[in-house]
């Protein structure tokens, strides 16, 4: 017998605005922090995706899988909270998210 199980996947991209960095270091650095917070913070999966090169400029992809929507929404929402509130020096200027079910 089979049963039909339903997985979820929640994505999104956040696009963040670090006006207090002046090189390519300084935000490899605030990078590196923020990922790695909430790398252990919410065991999700996040990685720089886009504007590598600019210095006050990064965009993050975050994905998570559950077996909820509301969950994986929920979990994706709780990130944009974490990164407002534990790093007023960043401003979080775009997030776009999705909610797949594979």
């Amino acid at each position: 017998m089979t049963t039909l199980s339903s997985m979820v996947i929640g994505v999104c991209e956040i696009t963040l605005h670090l006006p207090d960095s002046h090189s390519l270091k300084e935000k490899r650095q605030i990078i590196k922090s923020i990922i790695a917070r909430i790398r252990n913070q919410f065991e999700i999966a996040i990685a720089e995706v886009d504007e590598n090169d600019r210095w006050q400029i990064a965009v993050l992809g975050v994905s998570c899988v559950s077996n909820s929507s509301q969950v994986a929404s929920e979990l994706l929402e709780h990130v944009r909270r974490f990164i407002e509130e534990t790093r007023p020096d960043v401003l979080l200027s775009n997030m776009e998210s999705e909610i797949i079910h594979w």
